[in-house]
């Protein structure tokens, strides 16, 4: 987050939203690194938190002095007496609403932590009983939707591409998600129609899966969370802690080879059974959660992963630090509310990039002190340095795998998939050319597949073709083309490249 902010929660708790943070510069910097970047090739998004501000916002501020409701319509949710369902659905287990500290009157509603407040976008059920519930339709709900629109203008005109948009699905409190969330997606809805016309190029990405509706679909794309099971299923080991909704499996890209891929295949069914083409992003980790390189997982297990995560039919998403393996480190401190409960510590992948041997692993010159957090302790920590020009290194995988994606459309976003082997290995055909295949467990793994007759490894470990088959080593991973043609793909159509 680069918005202005008190950093409660690591700038998800937005105290401007038009204003850069200034330990990040101004926003003539950001507007210069968005022409650079485009210059180069490179789209710069922002993230957008929708749902919920900053205590310190100029708008909270305005009604938390007030004696009673704000005439243009409250941007907040108030009531003057504590609600009976005073327990929170975002954090389990602490109270929802926040005794007001100012001059109004009563309670307000929170979305996570109490320095963030909920925006007010209406209740789809109405008041009843509840005076404080305005309709979707209300002053300040609409108000809310106008200031939307005016961030997202804002941005947009100083050149960035789009947004990742926070708790993008939310916005109406009373909403259930089995009931389809279909008043808070047509909030989105309308502003994709706006967007279309007014900024025909701008991407919104969801933080989660988008809802379906009998409408067109808001975004761009849906995005596979770290933290849910669609991608957690293939890597959480749990050790930034386990959270309610979490069910704990054995994970797919494990050593132990006791994880499944079927959770991820029917997520990813799921969200593309309206839309065989929709985008789906994955991330190698990100900000919430788990490394890939995380408790005993080591840099030798990554190769079937990063192979997985960058030749599957997603939009790869690769979070710093990743491309050389960086680890997730335990025990971290609370820093800016990484620790969201006493189970449950995100610090330990947010801690500074790895570049070299230096002072601070060459991330600052400052006094250790200083960091944001400490830097990973261990003598053989993963550098940028090191690993660049080292043939066997996880950078330069990751450069060759992104350079063959790049050069094969087979292994791109929009080429067909079929899975061709369950289990372990993991297997499956890009674009009726090329054969991906990955074995993450410790021992190794045997399949029958009549593709790999006469086929070519381009690019892998461990891999050896067999008369019907392939035997993949342990931790092994292959991508290969020149694929005998099967039964299936002369009966299957290929998707458009």
């Amino acid at each position: 987050m680069l918005r202005a902010s008190p950093f409660v929660d690591a700038g998800y708790d937005v105290a401007d939203y038009c204003l850069i943070a200034p330990r990040y510069g101004t926003n003539d910097d950001l507007v210069e690194l968005v022409v650079r970047a485009r210059e180069r090739g490179i789209r710069v998004m922002l993230d957008l938190v929708a749902g919920h501000t900053s205590i310190e916002h100029a708008w909270f501020q305005r009604e938390l002095a007030a004696d009673g409701p704000d005439p243009e319509g409250d941007r907040y949710v108030w009531c003057e007496e504590l609600p009976s369902a005073a327990w929170s659905n975002q954090t389990p287990g602490t109270p929802a609403w926040v005794r007001s500290p100012g001059p109004r009157p009563g309670y307000y509603l929170k979305n996570f932590y109490d320095e963030q407040p909920a925006l007010n976008f209406g209740w789809v059920r109405g008041a009843g009983d509840a005076s404080w519930r305005d309709p979707i339709d209300a002053p300040g709900p609409l108000r809310n939707r106008q200031a939307l629109r005016d961030v997202i203008a804002f941005w947009l005109d100083r050149g960035v591409a789009g947004f990742r948009v926070d708790m993008a699905f939310s916005l109406i409190k009373d909403e259930q998600v089995a009931e389809g969330l279909a008043a808070t997606v047509a909030i989105w809805r309308e502003i994709r129609d706006w967007l279309d016309v007014a900024y025909p190029d701008a991407v919104l990405i969801p933080e989660g899966t988008e809802p379906r509706t009998a409408e067109p679909t808001a975004f761009d794309a849906d995005f596979f969370l770290v933290i849910h099971d669609e991608h957690g299923s293939l890597f959480d080991n749990h050790y930034a802690g386990v959270l309610p909704f979490h069910e704990v499996r054995e994970p797919f890209f494990d050593a132990a080879g006791k994880g499944g891929t079927r959770v991820f295949l029917d997520a990813w069914d799921a969200a593309r059974a309206t839309d065989p083409q929709r985008l789906i992003v994955m991330a190698t980790a990100d900000h919430d959660y788990d490394r890939l390189c995380c408790g005993p997982r080591t840099a030798e297990q990554l190769g079937a992963a990063l192979t997985f995560l960058f030749t599957w039919g997603s939009v790869p998403c690769l979070y710093y630090g990743d491309e050389i393996g960086m680890r997730y480190l335990p025990g971290m401190p609370d820093v800016e509310g990484a620790v969201c409960n006493p189970a449950y510590n995100r610090a330990g992948c947010r801690t500074p990039m790895q570049w070299d041997a230096g002072p601070n692993a060459g991330f600052s010159t400052a006094d250790a002190s200083r960091l944001y957090l400490p830097v990973d302790p261990a003598a053989d920590r993963p550098t940028v340095a090191a690993q660049d020009g080292d043939p066997a290194s996880t950078l330069t995988l990751v450069r060759e795998l992104l350079a063959l994606r790049r050069a094969t459309p087979a292994l791109r976003t929009r080429a067909s998939i079929r899975v061709v082997h369950e289990g372990y290995p993991f297997a499956y055909v890009r674009g009726e050319s090329h054969l991906v295949v990955v074995n993450p467990r410790r021992e190794p793994a045997t399949m029958t597949a009549p593709e790999a007759a006469g086929a070519t490894v381009l690019l892998g470990e461990g891999v050896e073709a067999t008369a019907d088959g392939l035997v993949v080593a342990g931790f092994g991973y292959g991508i290969l083309n020149g694929l005998a043609p099967s039964a299936a793909s002369r009966n299957q159509a290929v998707a458009p490249v």
